[in-house]
């Protein structure tokens, strides 16, 4: 069999002699230095196709990864990193001599619904933590409320919070972003929702978006020559095949503009990605410019850039078929769809996109006051964790 599959990895420490290992991608890492580090040779990665190549460079510092080695003699056997919340480079040492291979694979994991309910005693962030331990869900909470709701001065004591979403394990460890699928916080004894649409997007209760982080399109551009894919599951060719980003068939030498206001991250070579410039924004929001001719003169690592000001030049660098920018936009490190926030203004749901919206946020209210209506709001620190329910849930990518 060609692949060790992720539950039968963690079980090959009893079955086959060998040590599974769970490590933090390093800071400034690279696919190439895991090979050499592992002893693999480096012709795996240069024997790859270019859209795995650009996957390899997708790896972000501090990702939880898996490797296992031979009990006795240390040798590497396999490992599986992620580089979405879908999908995982899976890298494995082939029956024979000296034989590697690496393939894009699945991830497999289980998904809990769960809600929350809280008295307040801090402010959302400090009280949804130490309800949950969850420090992904609390920041998640307030930055969807940011641009709605000043919670220094609007929060009472006692003000109420719910709290609907999903979370997905990975060998039984809160693995990825939680989704908040609907919540409601009390502001001075009134209610302010916010409801998680199809389009994953934000949007009160009278179906106003609640967008904290605008973009705009950061070049002209002749075509999308490839658009943003999660790497789900192909039904037909039954591969996993990501494109973390979205791609502008552009002229070679056309400008780059920042598309939103941040600080320089990452200005030089990543991988695949060849010239590569990485912004930080707020909210955890950063985006990446790849496959650049040049980097504009002034922009360096530390530099804080405006929306709209001359970061580099449209080129093919790294390993591209032509001229074109690969925009990447990621919420904290979780690769999003550009095209969903590159924008000016806020959307307002309009028409039967508004009315399938209004009966999904009656069917969300309804679950919020079941979800109050049976808490109970004991002071936090008071065994906060029966205010946690959940429900389990098999994934839809869970490969057996």
């Amino acid at each position: 069999m060609r692949f060790v599959w992720l539950w039968l990895v963690m079980g090959a420490t009893l079955l086959f002699g060998a040590v599974a290992e769970e490590r933090a991608w390093p800071k400034g890492a690279t696919f190439l230095t895991f090979l050499e580090e592992n002893k693999i040779p480096l012709s795996l990665y240069y024997s790859l196709p270019g859209e795995d190549k650009e996957l390899a460079a997708e790896i972000y510092s501090g990702v939880r990864f898996h490797v296992l080695k031979d009990e006795e003699s240390g040798e590497f056997l396999q490992a599986l990193i992620p580089i979405t919340e879908d999908s995982q480079i899976h890298v494995y040492k082939e029956k024979g001599e000296g034989n590697y291979g690496m393939a894009i694979i699945p991830i497999s994991y289980f998904e809990k619904s769960q809600s929350v309910v809280l008295s307040m005693n801090a402010s959302p962030y400090q009280d949804i933590l130490e309800a949950t331990g969850d420090y992904s869900l609390a920041g998640e909470f307030v930055s969807a409320y940011k641009n709605s709701l000043d919670f220094r001065r609007s929060i009472q004591r006692d003000d109420k919070l719910a709290v609907l979403y999903d979370r997905k394990y990975r060998l039984g460890k809160p693995f990825g972003s939680p989704s908040i699928k609907a919540s409601m916080v009390e502001t001075r004894g009134k209610p302010n929702f916010i409801f998680l649409f199809k389009d994953g997007r934000y949007y009160d209760d009278t179906g106003r978006e609640m967008a904290s982080f605008l973009l705009t399109t950061p070049l002209n551009y002749s075509r999308i020559s490839s658009r943003f894919s999660s790497g789900r599951k192909h039904p037909v060719l039954g591969i996993v095949r990501p494109h973390l980003g979205v791609d502008y068939a552009a002229p070679k030498g056309t400008p780059i503009k920042a598309a939103g206001d941040g600080r320089v991250v990452f200005a030089g070579t990543k991988g695949g990605y060849g010239t590569t410039l990485i912004v930080a924004h707020a909210d955890g929001y950063k985006t990446l410019y790849a496959h650049l001719n040049g980097i504009a003169k002034g922009i360096r690592t530390g530099v804080s850039v405006k929306q709209g000001s001359l970061i580099g030049f449209v080129g093919s660098s790294g390993l591209s078929t032509g001229p074109h920018l690969h925009l990447g936009l990621y919420k904290n490190d979780k690769a999003i769809d550009p095209l969903k926030s590159l924008k000016i203004t806020k959307s307002a749901l309009a028409g039967k996109e508004r009315q399938e919206f209004m009966q999904l946020a009656q069917s969300y209210k309804s679950s919020l006051q079941e979800v109050v209506a049976q808490g109970v709001f004991p002071a936090l620190g008071n065994a906060p964790e029966f205010l946690v329910k959940s429900e389990l849930k098999p994934s839809s990518l869970r490969v057996e």
